[in-house]
């Protein structure tokens, strides 16, 4: 690397000075404060302990074994020839070793396992109570004692029909009367007649004939329809087959039928 040398132009140029701007020093407000609280605390527990410490009596001191656990002691009773003597603390039995197999209880063959599963799954779930809450802490309760759902059961007309329904059925059994008066004055007049259940069979069979013929025909018909003639004649069959459909359905949802007489 080439060394700059010393003697250089620009060194002729005076340069100015640059101040560096150094900020204050830090000092804390609670300086004072901790300087004086140093001081209150420095000499505060110079002897052992607190000073205001109760000093414990020289008769308690402490003993031998003193701090170690202390065993059940043995009650003393008296033996069958009046002499005393110790009994000894009752024990649980030992515990049973792994090649035994004590009888505990009830025994049984039952799968607690199978059958905790199978009620889980038989088991039909809790339906939730209906619950309100009434402030902004969340606080609940329950919505049917709250008096916000209707009980319909205390109604004064509860289990009565409504009277628009029972004005509809009066405005039924009045249209029927007038069409049942109506049938028999034109009955009587000769100008219409009931069909018979031999004749409406007939008529029936006769329509659904003609509708497989016709359904016949439209099976008949060339895949590709491309002519005028072609697109008429099809129309026409499916329009005389939904005529047909519409009859027979007529024909078959009603019992009774009446023809008028030309």
């Amino acid at each position: 690397m080439k060394e700059i040398p010393d003697e250089n132009i620009y060194n002729l140029i005076p340069k100015e000075e640059v101040k560096v701007h150094k900020e204050p020093r830090y000092i804390s407000q609670f300086s004072e404060s901790v300087k004086i609280e140093k001081q209150k605390n420095k000499a505060a527990h110079k002897t052992m302990g607190a000073v205001k410490v109760e000093v414990p009596s020289p008769k308690e001191y402490l003993q031998k074994h003193s701090k170690e656990a202390t065993l059940a002691l043995k009650s003393a009773v008296l033996d069958s020839s009046g002499r005393r003597c110790l009994a000894e603390e009752k024990r649980r039995p030992p515990v049973p070793l792994r090649t035994e197999q004590p009888i505990m209880g009830v025994q049984t063959n039952k799968s607690f396992i199978t059958s905790n599963v199978a009620e889980a799954v038989m088991a039909v779930p809790k339906k939730q109570q209906p619950i309100y809450v009434d402030n902004k802490k969340g606080d609940k309760h329950l919505l049917e004692t709250s008096g916000l759902v209707p009980k319909y059961t205390k109604k004064k007309d509860y289990g009565s029909t409504p009277e628009y329904l029972v004005k509809r059925n009066e405005e039924v059994r009045k249209a029927q009367e007038e069409y049942d008066a109506y049938v028999k004055e034109r009955l009587k007049m000769g100008a219409m007649k009931q069909l018979s259940e031999e004749e409406r069979q007939s008529v029936l069979e006769g329509l659904k004939k003609n509708w497989d013929e016709l359904h016949h025909e439209y099976q008949r018909l060339s895949v590709v329809i491309d002519t005028p003639p072609k697109k008429a004649h099809k129309e026409r069959l499916e329009a005389e087959m939904r005529q047909l459909e519409r009859d027979i359905d007529y024909i078959e949802r009603h019992k009774i039928i009446y023809i008028a007489n030309n």
